[in-house]
């Protein structure tokens, strides 16, 4: 069974609306994208975050030629028209000390940070701008890893992140983890793939991550899509380790049959065969018996050669 499959399979319908049943009592998520656009308004309004150049005149739904249908109570938006501000590192080098911690691309492997081992910086200009908190999203720019993402939770100390991430935070109306399960999909990195320039080091920048499509449903299937999808993903990551277990016990039991055949232990011996140094004589009649040091409990009729 292909794990990997199975997991893409789970965010494809999750994303797609097919995987928790719609609840006609949620509010409409076109009446929560209209609540999003008042929010972000308020936070320009009270001098919290600058307005993008989207914004200041966006009308970015519905959309015509949709990517695939989702249900009535949900709509197509944007990276940009739900997040608050979407965010470059900076451009500092790492050091074995100092007030904040430095997270780098390369600290992010299999969406787990070891913060031990993550270097530190003494950077300071508006450092409040790019302090991580719990439900930030960080999205790689550039090189291999271009388009994967990391959702920061259960921070414990201060903590900036490295220029070559970009940081979406999004509004407090969506849910990370929903975001970040739509960052897992297979539309998403299909997006990630067709906006990605460059050949030696494909990079994506802040404008192409603003401007992905992504399906929002009311806020609480949101909830309901998040609950479901982990318990699902958590299922297939135990399956995935069983089978990983499950090939090592093959390959284990694979040596151990192989090494039975050829110590004469795997099938029972017949006194009328032939001996194998008469076989090896028949081969070659200048044959010579090898030192049996190695094997010192072959069968008899057996030889080495």
């Amino acid at each position: 069974m292909d794990t990997k499959k199975l997991r893409q399979k789970i965010l494809d319908l999750a994303i797609r609306g097919k995987l928790v049943p719609q609840d006609p009592n949620d509010e409409p998520a076109s009446v929560l994208l209209e609540r999003i656009q008042a929010e972000k308004e308020q936070l320009i309004k009270n001098g919290e975050i600058k307005r993008s150049k989207k914004s200041a005149s966006s009308d970015t739904y519905p959309y015509e030629n949709v990517p695939f249908e989702i249900p009535e109570s949900w709509v197509w938006t944007t990276i940009g028209d739900i997040s608050l501000s979407i965010l470059y590192g900076v451009s500092e080098s790492a050091k074995s000390e100092g007030k904040y911690k430095l997270l780098r691309i390369t600290d992010i492997q299999n969406n787990k940070v070891n913060w031990d081992t993550v270097p530190y910086s003494d950077f300071e200009d508006n450092v409040q701008n790019y302090i991580l908190e719990e439900g930030d999203i960080l999205f790689a720019r550039t090189g291999a890893t271009v388009g994967k993402s990391y959702l920061v939770n259960k921070i414990s100390i201060s903590s900036i992140y490295a220029s070559y991430l970009i940081r979406v935070k999004s509004s407090k109306l969506v849910l990370p983890a929903y975001v970040k399960f739509f960052f897992e999909s297979g539309f998403y990195w299909e997006q990630i793939s067709m906006n990605a320039v460059g050949v030696g080091q494909p990079n994506v920048n802040g404008t192409s991550l603003a401007n992905l499509r992504i399906p929002l449903p009311p806020y609480n299937e949101q909830i309901r899509i998040v609950k479901e999808s982990t318990n699902w993903l958590k299922r297939n990551d135990i399956l995935d380790n069983d089978i990983v277990e499950l090939g090592n016990a093959i390959e284990h039991i694979k040596s151990k049959i192989l090494d039975l055949a050829i110590h004469g232990k795997l099938v029972p011996q017949d006194p009328n065969d032939e001996p194998a140094i008469d076989l090896l004589r028949r081969i070659n009649p200048d044959f010579k018996p090898c030192d049996n040091a190695h094997y010192k409990n072959l069968p008899s009729g057996w030889s080495i050669c």
